[in-house]
């Protein structure tokens, strides 16, 4: 039947239920136990047997089936399936129900000669009627066009759609515990920025009516989180919604969701302790016990993480010493070599950091720590201790991706000034992405930011790792998506 007759079918069912002064759609059910529950509670059941307890069940209808004078339907909730065996007059009641109706059941509990819990209703209510019917027959919703713009329709017919949501529910709970349990305050700053800063990335800008002012989607909270340290919250984080308006790929998005957080007295040694720590206890409360695959790896995260200088690493993979030691032209070759597109004001940081993203970083598998960045490429970390080329900086990186960024950060406003400043001059040589001068965070720097360390962790892209799953867009449950014409 074509999809427009069964929707009429479907009215016409609904158009029956009114005349006969029923409800197609009720206002509440009395659920005594979920799908979970009741399986936990009857395991021992044996095949053949009645338990003596009724229950109330309820959720949606994925399927149904006669057999001459009794009914099957199988019935599926948050937490599982369980079977309708429906016998004598509930019959009648059940077999004008629909695939996607959803629908409450009173009943014993059983087991049936086969081995299947299931429930025999002496009533079934039809709760929601659904007028449209399931996707694919309950078979899986394979196209991804449809799954990512109906989510609500992968989330019915795909399991493992529910799944990643899941993980990513727990990964979120397991950062926050591990957060809480460690006296950092969790807090929310704006979303509307004056000026855009806090990440090296392209903001979108839209326009403030009631102050007539133009302002910004956040491309981090860095900034507003390092002012509350300013103001006496030694330790402090954030869940954050960041927009950059950039391109999507497998590991981009438009709109994604960082933890940052920020910890005074500390360094960069200290955060690669507190990232590494972190990303245990995620995986922890996902329920991953240290090993996941991921983009056809096998990730052990509970193995020694490789900490390594980005310069040693970009060494290691081209096959030659790269260091602010060589020259400019050496450094422009080893890009042109490999295809890679320069900039002639383009200083010995932003080539060696080229060369790292687009020829290093891609090698790397297991999970690694790379650590002091060019100073050129990382405007808000503090100047490395041993070598005024660098910066205390790392990144983490799994499976050539990026999982997040950390700094000793920089506390010094008159320093802080000249990087901006540079910055400046990087936009006015068409660089978007560079970060403009913000005078009200470098006022806040003057009245003392103390030694402070700070990280940021792309929620979307570990759940990605620790869900196994190839693209950012199964983690996010309404990804970006080109507007239908």
């Amino acid at each position: 039947m074509a999809e427009e007759d069964l929707y009429q079918e479907r009215l016409r069912k609904v158009t029956e239920l009114r005349a006969r002064g029923e409800d197609a759609w009720r206002v509440r059910f009395d659920r005594s136990h979920t799908a979970a529950e009741l399986a936990a509670e009857h395991a021992d059941l044996p095949p053949g047997e009645s338990s003596g307890k009724t229950v109330r069940v309820a959720g949606r209808l994925l399927a149904s089936r006669e057999q001459g004078k009794i009914a099957f339907g199988d019935l599926v909730d948050a937490t599982g399936k369980l079977q309708l065996f429906v016998t004598g007059d509930v019959v009648e009641a059940f077999t004008p129900l629909d695939a996607g109706d959803i629908v409450g059941a009173s009943g014993e509990v059983l087991r049936t000669k086969r081995g299947e819990l299931s429930v025999r209703p002496d009533e079934v209510v039809l709760l929601a009627k659904a007028l449209r019917p399931p996707p694919a027959k309950w078979h899986g919703l394979h196209d991804v066009e449809t799954r990512f713009r109906q989510r609500y329709l992968d989330l019915i017919a795909n399991p493992e759609a529910r799944r990643v949501a899941r993980v990513r529910a727990d990964v979120i709970r397991g950062l926050r515990a591990y957060l809480d349990d460690r006296d950092f305050v969790e807090v929310e700053t704006p979303t509307l920025h004056p000026i855009p800063g806090g990440g090296y990335a392209r903001p979108f800008a839209t326009h403030y009516n009631a102050l007539d002012a133009d302002m910004y989607l956040r491309v981090a909270p860095e900034l507003y989180l390092k002012r509350l340290v300013v103001g006496g919250f030694e330790r402090v984080f954030e869940f954050a919604r960041v927009f950059r308006n950039e391109g999507m790929s497998f590991k981009h998005s438009p709109e994604a969701t960082m933890l940052e957080a920020y910890k005074a007295y500390a360094d960069y040694l200290d955060v690669m302790d507190l990232f590494t720590e972190l990303v245990h206890a995620a995986a922890e409360a996902a329920g991953v016990d240290g090993t996941t695959s991921f983009r056809g790896h096998e990730i052990d995260l509970r193995a020694q993480w490789r900490r390594v200088t980005m310069c040693a690493l970009v060494s290691e993979v081209v096959g030659e010493p790269v260091s602010f030691d060589r020259s400019l032209d050496d450094l422009r070759a080893m890009c042109s070599l490999r295809s890679l597109a320069v900039e002639q004001w383009w200083g010995k940081g932003t080539l060696i950091g080229e060369l790292y993203d687009k020829v290093a970083e891609p090698t790397i598998v297991a999970p690694t720590i790379v650590y002091d960045y060019p100073l050129e490429i990382s405007p808000l970390a503090r100047t490395h201790r041993d070598d005024d080329n660098l910066v205390e900086r790392f990144e983490v990186v799994v499976a050539g991706m990026e999982l997040g960024n950390a700094f000793s950060e920089l506390n010094d406003p008159l320093e802080q000034r000249r990087r901006f400043e540079q910055q400046q001059e990087a936009r006015e040589h068409g660089d978007i992405e560079a970060n403009p001068v913000d005078e009200p965070y470098i006022e806040a720097l003057e009245y003392g930011l103390p030694p402070t360390g700070g990280l940021g962790i792309g929620v979307d892209r570990l759940t990605m790792v620790l869900a196994g799953v190839d693209s950012i867009r199964e983690t996010i449950l309404f990804p970006a998506l080109r507007p239908e014409r």
